[in-house]
């Protein structure tokens, strides 16, 4: 029987995992081993994805993937309010652990050290998602953080330097499940760690989900760095009736292991001494091996340990853990592989080894490895840990999944909160917020221009300063309070865990046009600004899927195009503005999925990311973490996208003011981009609105989409003069095209940040062509209809 055949509220045991590459891999690591309990808690309100209980978690999986997997003993799940947790319920509840910031004794295994240490300690901060990382880090690090990228990828890299210790610098890797080869974060913090050497590793593991999370950290203390486990929400253990016995988890682990709650800031002095003193005194893990010698005779043990002996010199040259290197090598890892640079002997002696223990151990040999580490957590947990009585989280998440995923509500509830989100944004908050830095932007231009005018600036500097920097900049500058907002929101329904719920619910539809449901919230958002829809793309786990979505989502239409969609409407069809709106609505969003499907089989060939994905329990957001992602956005727009729209600024105020003898001009249609327009004006006579006038105006809209309606404006002398200079199938054609054309400068500068120049390059080339192609069907359609 198969994982897709089981119904709602069965529980079946897994007997072989299915597929091959680095699905499997990824599926084995997240807890589908043989011989694990699943239980199939919902479908999706379209049937596809499921959602299953595995390991103390919940996972998603589309019914394809779980056709991959076989079951057996299929029965009706047990009803219980919290998670199946792991270790012994006949624990003492009342077992005594040290509590925050209580003093830890010292292990038999830590060394007293004499001098210095280390003087420069570099930390690398390391765990699953939804683990509470972002939190710890921004509590670690305070103020004194700095984004960039890693070398080579657009995954984010934050680093600062501890409070209180300038000499220390820690680094935030992506969120991961296990460092192998499956996604560009996994790839990305093994490289990390593997290359840069930190002095010492914290890793952060969800205490209420400590099996899951645990598995991360076998891999880790088989590096040989020193690594520091911090149990993150250890409140929330303590809450619900459970507890850890640290004292016998250190024995075990052979590592510092602090409790901790990053959303209450408790535990984090304890963390930062013992993380500090075992990076600077180098006091790796006392235990690597974790096979069990009595586990089917020890096949794995045998098999591991005599691939250790053969490739010790190769990993030693190549600057590897051999432990590490042994297992990656059992898994087929061919980064590995590759770097230990193995003679055919070596490869054909190893492949011996691992084909013997397959036949003893009666598992593959991706399987065998996964088996091994959650046996060990198994038993780790069964001697440390007492569940809780009840998991209040898990029981108030399920109540809410009732109405927030459930068949018939989820996508009402989705479009209502999207709904109250972009109205918030974009009419209410945003909106006010945008119009007191309009007054304040308008201010500052009034006053420099009267300044400028009584100081008696030459008028060429005097346009520079105020028509291209201060109102041209500023009018970019209006962006930043909705981006601000946007992302407030955002990270509200981000913290809280609904946008797991949102991706959950919509990966069916955008998988048909060959994306994931991750890639809904950039194309929500591009209806508000395509600026911050650009920019959260970066959530995305492929790089195709991120980069699809960034081609897909401008043609989204974004709320600055509004005020060119009622001027056109109001001076050609008067009264049915609101239906024209739908209309190109509608348009917009039709043309993106045919571009999308399009450029899937061509420029995006293969398939969307498999949708594996945790859906964590519902939190209250942190306000520190709200408060850090919104001065970060706005600090990001600032910095970056600022340098190219105020360089394009300046372009288009030169072509706008000054003719080819570079004269200022009196009049635009004297100047060169009246000249360049001319040129340009030629390509849109198919669709009907050949003439510089028009070509200007959709040159300056290029700078925001606002300013169509005022070049228009100043050029026609007005919507009548606009009304008798083009006709209406015209008009509908340039209405299509202002629809379908390039976003502002803004937000190539934001694809340009993303994706890079070719990319940025590329998407003015394909919506302007995509623009012309149905502007101009639109128009010889419209030419039959209404003449």
């Amino acid at each position: 029987m198969k994982l897709s055949d089981l119904q709602i509220n069965q529980t079946a045991t897994i007997t072989e995992v299915g597929g091959e590459g680095a699905l499997r891999h990824h599926l084995l690591d997240m807890g589908l081993i043989p011989g694990q309990e699943v239980t199939l808690k919902k479908l999706a309100p379209l049937g596809d994805p499921m959602e299953i209980h595995v390991q103390g978690y919940s996972l998603t999986l589309r019914l394809a993937d779980a056709e991959k997997i076989q079951i057996e003993g299929v029965r009706a799940a047990e009803i219980e309010e919290g998670p199946r947790n792991p270790g012994s319920a006949a624990g003492p509840k009342e077992a005594h652990h040290p509590g925050f910031g209580e003093e830890m004794r010292t292990p038999s295994y830590f060394k007293e050290h004499q001098g210095p240490g280390l003087s420069h300690l570099t930390f690398a901060l390391v765990g699953n998602q939804n683990s509470g990382k972002t939190t710890l880090f921004n509590l670690l690090t305070g103020s004194n953080q700095h984004v960039g990228n890693f070398p080579g990828v657009t995954v984010d890299r934050k680093s600062g330097s501890i409070k209180g210790y300038p000499d220390t610098e820690v680094t935030d890797l992506p969120g991961i499940y296990s460092l192998s080869p499956y996604s560009s974060e996994e790839i990305v913090s093994r490289q990390f760690i593997l290359e840069e050497k930190p002095s010492a590793i914290i890793d952060i593991v969800d205490a209420t989900n400590i099996e899951r999370n645990l598995y991360l950290t076998m891999q880790l203390l088989e590096l040989d760095i020193p690594v520091v486990l911090a149990l993150n929400m250890m409140d929330e253990v303590w809450g619900n009736g459970g507890s850890i016995r640290i004292n016998e988890m250190e024995d075990i682990l052979q590592i510092p292991v602090v409790p901790i709650s990053a959303a209450k800031n408790q535990g984090i002095e304890e963390l930062v001494s013992h993380a500090v003193h075992i990076a600077r005194y180098q006091e790796k893990p006392g235990r690597k091996d974790f096979c069990d010698k009595e586990d089917h005779n020890g096949a794995l043990h045998r098999c591991l340990h005599g691939i250790m002996h053969l490739i010790e010199d190769h990993a030693a040259a190549a600057g590897i853990p051999v432990r590490f290197a042994a297992s990656k090598l059992v898994e087929g890892d061919p980064q590995v592989e590759k770097a230990l640079d193995l003679h055919e002997n070596d490869r054909k002696v190893i492949e011996q080894i691992i084909c013997q223990m397959e036949e003893e151990r009666g598992l593959d040999r991706i399987a065998a490895i996964a088996d091994m580490r959650f046996l060990f957590i198994r038993n780790l947990c069964e001697q440390t840990v007492t569940p809780p009585v009840e998991r209040k989280e898990e029981t108030r998440s399920n109540r809410i999944d009732q109405f927030l995923t459930g068949r018939f509500t989820a996508i009402p509830l989705f479009i209502l909160i999207m709904g109250a989100v972009f109205l918030l944004t974009f009419n209410v908050i945003g909106a006010w917020l945008q119009n007191v830095l309009d007054i304040c932007v308008q201010w500052l231009t009034a006053g420099m221009d009267s300044f400028l005018t009584s100081a008696g600036v030459n008028d060429a500097v005097h346009s520079l300063i105020v028509d291209a920097i201060f109102q041209g900049v500023g009018s970019v500058i209006s962006f930043v309070p909705v981006i601000v907002v946007l992302f407030f929101f955002l990270s509200l329904l981000e913290d809280s865990g609904y946008m797991a719920r949102i991706a959950f619910v919509m990966d069916k539809p955008l998988r048909r046009i060959g994306l994931s449901g991750r890639s809904i919230v950039p194309m929500l958002v591009g209806f508000g600004c395509t600026v911050p829809a650009i920019m959260s793309t970066r959530t995305l786990p492929s790089e195709r899927d991120r980069k699809m979505t960034i081609m897909l989502t401008p043609f989204m239409s974004c709320s600055a195009k509004v005020p060119v969609y009622g001027f056109l409407t109001a001076a050609f069809f008067p009264g049915r503005g609101g239906v024209i709106m739908i209309l190109l609505y509608l348009l917009g969003i039709v043309t993106g999925i045919i571009s999308a499907k399009v450029s899937g089989s061509t420029l995006f060939r293969g398939e969307a990311v498999p949708f594996v994905m945790e859906l964590p329990t519902y939190r209250m957001p942190a306000a520190k973490n709200v408060i850090h992602l919104m001065w970060e956005k706005a600090k990001d727009f600032l910095q970056r996208a600022f340098t190219v729209i105020f360089i394009g600024t300046i372009i288009i105020w030169f072509l706008q003011t000054f003719d080819f003898r570079l004269n200022m001009v009196s009049s635009s249609q004297d100047s060169m981009l009246a000249v360049i327009a001319g040129f340009i004006a030629p390509v849109f006579r198919p669709l009907g609105f050949g003439n510089w006038e028009t070509a200007t105006a959709l040159i300056t809209g290029f700078l925001m989409k606002e300013s169509v309606v005022a070049t228009l404006t100043v050029l026609y002398g007005g919507s009548a003069g606009l009304a008798a200079a083009l006709t209406g199938s015209a008009a509908i054609a340039l209405l299509v095209f202002c629809l379908l054309y390039t976003p502002c400068i803004a937000a190539v500068a934001a694809v340009r940040r993303e994706a890079g120049n070719r990319w940025a390059i590329g998407m003015i080339l394909l919506q302007c062509g995509v623009a012309w192609i149905v502007a101009f069907l639109i128009h010889a359609i419209a030419l039959l209809l209404i003449g």
